[in-house]
Formats: structure tokens, C-alpha cells, sequence
């Protein structure tokens, strides 16, 4: 049963439309509220936006509904895991391996290492964050994972040294 002060639950529609929805003041002002406080609860979220908790809970639902709101994450500090040192790892798939990026994609995506995956344009094709133990494990999984891949031509690893949430 959900209390006064539970945090906003709403299950995340599995598929998710790729056109632009319709956002109005009142939208933004809980997407902008959510994307700073995830956990935030619906009367709280409420009253920022000057609307019933009622009417907030159907706005938000149908943000998610929608697309808009793609999912609820905990934002976990990698260090805490043990993985100090992050990375963004440019790759360059060879030109004859065209067919594989969605595959490629998917497959980085399965790594523990791995945080998050971005196709990208440009002279790379994809950019690949990830956090490791140390040097030695960086070096594993580049060698491993990406160098040894059949698709990949290059990368280029960019140390991360900070990395501050707006």
C-alpha cells in the first residue's frame, strides 16, 4: 500500500515509442524534479509542481507511458564496488563490419565493466565507459573484449579522472 511519503513506483513500459511526446510547464517541472531526486516522493513531487498528488501520479505515469521517462536507476558510485579507475573507451568498427553495430552495441553491454554504451557520430563509432579495479584489469578488458573482437579496427582509451552529475 502505497503511504503519504512512499516514493513514486511506477513500472516502465517495455516498449517505448522514438518520437517527440508532447511536454508541457507542468511536465517539465516533474522531469526536471525526478531527474535530480529519482525517489522523490509523489506528494512532494506534488507540491513542486503545484498540482493534486492524484493528477501528479497520472502525469508521471503517463511520462513513462509515453517514453518520456525511460527508468527509475540507482546511481552507484563504482569505487564503492572496488572499481576506482573509469574509462571512455573510443572504438572504431572496420568498414566491413558495417552489419555488426547493433550487435557489437549489445554485446559490450553484458560486461560488468561496462556502465554504459553510446553509438555515436563521427570518426568513431562508439564510445564505451567502464570502471575497473585498476590499470591491469583496464588493459584485460581492452585486450580481450575489444581489440580481440573481429569487428573492431581501433580504440583510443580516455582515463577518467573525475566526473560530476549535473
Amino acid at each position: 500500500m502505497r503511504t503519504k511519503n512512499s516514493p513514486v513506483n511506477i513500472p516502465i513500459a517495455e516498449t517505448r515509442p522514438r518520437t517527440a511526446a508532447a511536454i508541457d510547464d507542468v511536465d517539465r517541472v516533474l522531469l526536471d524534479h525526478l531527474a535530480r531526486d529519482g525517489r522523490i516522493t509523489n506528494n512532494a513531487l506534488a507540491a513542486a509542481a503545484g498540482i493534486a498528488p492524484s493528477t501528479c501520479l497520472g502525469r508521471v505515469r503517463s511520462l513513462v507511458e509515453r517514453g518520456v521517462i525511460r527508468g527509475f536507476h540507482a546511481d552507484i558510485d563504482p569505487a564503492a564496488l572496488g572499481r576506482d579507475l573509469q574509462a571512455m573507451i573510443a572504438v572504431r568498427v572496420r568498414a566491413d563490419a558495417r552489419g555488426q553495430l547493433a550487435e557489437f552495441g549489445t554485446r559490450m553491454a553484458t560486461f560488468t565493466e561496462v556502465l554504459n554504451v553510446y553509438f555515436i557520430a563521427g570518426a568513431d563509432d562508439y564510445l564505451i565507459h567502464v570502471a575497473t579495479a585498476n590499470s591491469d584489469e583496464l588493459r584485460r578488458f581492452v585486450l580481450e573484449h575489444l581489440s580481440a573482437h573481429p569487428a573492431v579496427a581501433s580504440t583510443e582509451t580516455i582515463l577518467i579522472f573525475e566526473h560530476t552529475r549535473p
